[in-house]
Parts: C-alpha cells; sequence; structure tokens
C-alpha cells in the first residue's frame, strides 16, 4: 500500500430522507518513501536505512497521527532483504565444493589450501617467538648465574684475604712475643751469672 502522491475527490454528500448529511473527511499528509527493490540480493548490496513509523521522511511535526502502513511495510521489506542476504551468504559457503564447476572447486580447494598455510605459518611464526622468548629469557637465567658465581667468588677471594691478613698479622705477633721471650729470658740469664760472679758462696766461680 503506496500513499505517495495521494489526492482525495471532493467531498461526497449522503442524502438521508430529506436531510442532505456531509461524509466526515480526514486530511492525509503525502509521504515521499524510497521505493524498495524486490531484485535479487546481491554481497555488495547496500540496503535502504530504517524508517520511523512515528515520523516519516519529509514530515516536519511529529504526531501519532502520522504512523502509516507504508512505513511499515518498508522496514519489513528491509529486514527480509537482510534475511536473504545473511542466507544467501551462509549457503554460498558450502554451494562451491559440492554443487559448483570445476573452476569454483579448484579455487575452494585452493583458498582452503591457502587457509591451511597461514594457519601452519602462524603457527611456526608462534612457535618462533617462543622459542625466541625461551631463548632469550634462559640467557637472562645464564647471566643472572653467571654473575651469582662471579659474586661468590668475589667473595670467596675477599675472605681469603682476610684469612690471609689475620693469619700474618697472628703470625707476626707470635713472633715478637717469642722475640720478647728470649730477649727476657736472656736478661734473666745475664743477671743470674752476674749474681753468682759476685756471690761470696761462689767464691771458686764453679757455678754457673
Amino acid at each position: 500500500m503506496s500513499l505517495r502522491g495521494v489526492s482525495l475527490p471532493s467531498t461526497p454528500v449522503v442524502t438521508l430522507g430529506n436531510f442532505n448529511v456531509p461524509k466526515r473527511r480526514c486530511q492525509i499528509t503525502p509521504l515521499c518513501l524510497p521505493a524498495v527493490s524486490t531484485a535479487p540480493l546481491s554481497q555488495s548490496c547496500m540496503f535502504p536505512q530504517r524508517l520511523n513509523p512515528l515520523h516519516p521522511p519529509g514530515v516536519r511535526r511529529r504526531t501519532v497521527s502520522l504512523e502509516t502502513v507504508a512505513v511499515h511495510h518498508h522496514n519489513q521489506q528491509r529486514v527480509i532483504n537482510m534475511q536473504q542476504k545473511e542466507y544467501s551468504r551462509f549457503h554460498q559457503g558450502w554451494r562451491r565444493p559440492f554443487y559448483g564447476s570445476a573452476t569454483e572447486k579448484e579455487d575452494y580447494r585452493r583458498e582452503i589450501r591457502q587457509l591451511l598455510k597461514k594457519q601452519m605459518s602462524e603457527k611456526w611464526s608462534m612457535s618462533r617467538e617462543v622459542l625466541a622468548s625461551q631463548s632469550k629469557e634462559l640467557e637472562a637465567l645464564k647471566e643472572a648465574d653467571r654473575f651469582a658465581v662471579l659474586q661468590d667468588l668475589e667473595q670467596e677471594r675477599k675472605k681469603a684475604l682476610f684469612l690471609r691478613r689475620y693469619r700474618d698479622e697472628n703470625k707476626k705477633l707470635m713472633e715478637s712475643k717469642w722475640q720478647e721471650n728470649r730477649l727476657t729470658r736472656s736478661m734473666e740469664t745475664l743477671k743470674e751469672r752476674e749474681l753468682l760472679q759476685y756471690n761470696p758462696i761462689n767464691w771458686s766461680g764453679t757455678l754457673k
């Protein structure tokens, strides 16, 4: 039902007995709706925009009385066309390998091979990235282990140097103490000898 370019006739008059009663008249605003195509759909067709039944195009003021069947029909046809496109797209995928020509089947197999190659290349690249990250992590762990070993060796070297210095200092102290003890004993021996020389008990000088 289209209301494009609607023109109403003059108001008819209904005769009831001796009275002339005019028929009630409604003012309808003509609408300018886009035409809905009934041609078969293609994959690249553009669907018309959805219309608002309460505010059709070409009307400045929005009122409830402007709701028309034409706008609803337009939106319904738009939904049907979109459903047909989706159905065609869904069934177009599996039609070629079973019911298509030899060229279409070969194109389908070529696409499948290319898709498999792409998946394999993506998997290989992902595996290479994983291996690269693992190798980097292994190198970082090796570097950290080497640094820890070097730190341990440095600490061992410092500890050995400290112990060597401690040993040398102890040896010097012990040697100086031994030297003092020897000097003390020699002085005591000399003193005793001097005392024995002047002691009247040892007149003969036999005691030493």
